[in-house]
């Protein structure tokens, strides 16, 4: 069950992360305006908080693994609402990401 609550953390933590900078994004690149930027801000401050809601009490642990996560789903946040569409590499590395991951957070350890 810890474990199922960590990967949800982990999903929802790249939603707030990849979705604030994505707003920030938009705002300037694609000119949506303030509201955009302000959101992904508000967004980004979100994700450091559930950040700190994983089980797991080891900073640098917790952000090395979210790095794989993040990598992820950038492509599926790219696929989903820009259009892309990744080659095999982009999948072989997110896969290899995501099989870090899980080395660092599940593994077992003694002790």
């Amino acid at each position: 069950m810890i474990t199922l609550r960590s990967i949800g953390l982990f999903v929802l933590a790249a939603v707030l992360e990849i979705g604030g900078a994505w707003l920030i994004w938009q705002a300037v690149r694609e000119h949506r305006g303030a509201g955009w930027a302000g959101a992904g801000i508000v967004a980004l401050g979100l994700y450091g908080f559930v950040a700190t809601l994983q089980p797991n009490a080891d900073f640098g642990r917790i952000l090395a693994a979210y790095g794989g996560v993040f990598v992820a789903g950038s492509l599926v946040w790219a696929m989903i609402l820009d259009g892309y569409r990744p080659d095999r590499f982009d999948v072989v590395g997110a896969v290899i990401c995501l099989v870090g991951v899980s080395i660092i957070m599940y593994a077992p350890r003694g002790g």
